[in-house]
């Protein structure tokens, strides 16, 4: 039971706090909501002028406003509780269990009508944006590149190629440099190839039958052979077992034609 000297020093606190976020609502009209639109704050008339950065933030401002103000509301719905409480001499008593609610409690927060274990405040929402399942980091459920065998263009090829037009990074922003010593490379995975998967692709051909595997001598042939011959490898993938190391095809029985079953150098 609370003492009448308590409940006279909750009842003044409460009535000093009441009287300081109404004065408080007065002179900001309510976090400036008694304007018509967020544009009165800033002095406009429309949007028209402005640039979109300025409307984004001003938007922000009136998200930040209508929570402040609701925050606020909710603490004078709950002076006002308390106080309607005490006149009827309920104050001090859970509104759901019944039980007396320590003074302790009610010191730290004198506006509240429930005891700690059934305060409506103590369960804490782990809600997210929906988007978020989807939109994970970096490009969520649009990044193809951890499924096997896909070549599919996704959210992280689109996006290489609309940073390799310039982006505001710069090679020190990097953490491996080696290969971005220049400004137009200054993109995540900019050494990936475009057009293609495998270096061979740029040099081997087949008929329309995936037959008659041909080289054809360029640049990157080169390259490709100069790079393996300095590993000492027959391929990018290592050493064929030596059942593989001649092209062959298998004959399919159901149409004639033939299938290639393996990547040759």
């Amino acid at each position: 039971m609370l003492s009448s000297a308590q409940l006279e020093e909750l009842r003044s606190r409460l009535l000093e706090e009441k009287a300081n976020l109404e004065g408080h609502l007065e002179e900001n009209d309510e976090y400036g909501l008694q304007r018509g639109h967020g544009h009165e704050s800033m002095g406009e008339l429309s949007s028209y002028d402005n640039h979109p950065a300025d409307d984004a933030t001003e938007l922000y401002e009136r998200e930040k406003d209508i929570a402040l103000n609701e925050h606020t509301n909710n603490q004078l719905d709950n002076i006002n509780r308390a106080l309607e409480a005490i006149a009827h001499g309920a104050y001090g008593k859970c509104q759901v269990c019944g039980k007396d609610i320590p003074f302790e409690r009610l010191e730290a927060l004198p506006d509240t009508t429930y005891c700690k274990e059934h305060s409506p405040d103590k369960v804490t929402s782990h809600t997210r944006p929906v988007e978020e399942g989807v939109l994970l980091p970096p490009f969520g459920k649009f990044d193809k590149d951890e499924e096997d065998e896909s070549v599919s263009y996704d959210a992280e090829d689109t996006w290489q190629e609309v940073a390799s037009y310039g982006t505001s990074e710069t090679p020190s922003d990097f953490a491996f440099t080696d290969e971005k010593d220049h400004y137009n490379d200054d993109y995540i995975e900019s050494e990936d190839p475009v057009g293609y998967v495998e270096d061979y692709e740029n040099f081997v051909g087949v008929d329309m039958y995936g037959n008659n595997v041909t080289i054809y001598p360029n640049g990157q042939h080169r390259k490709y052979e100069d790079e393996l011959d300095e590993e000492g490898l027959m391929t990018a993938f290592g050493d064929l077992p030596a059942f593989e190391h001649d092209p062959y095809v298998d004959d399919d029985p159901k149409d004639g034609l033939q299938d290639r079953h393996s990547y040759e150098k």
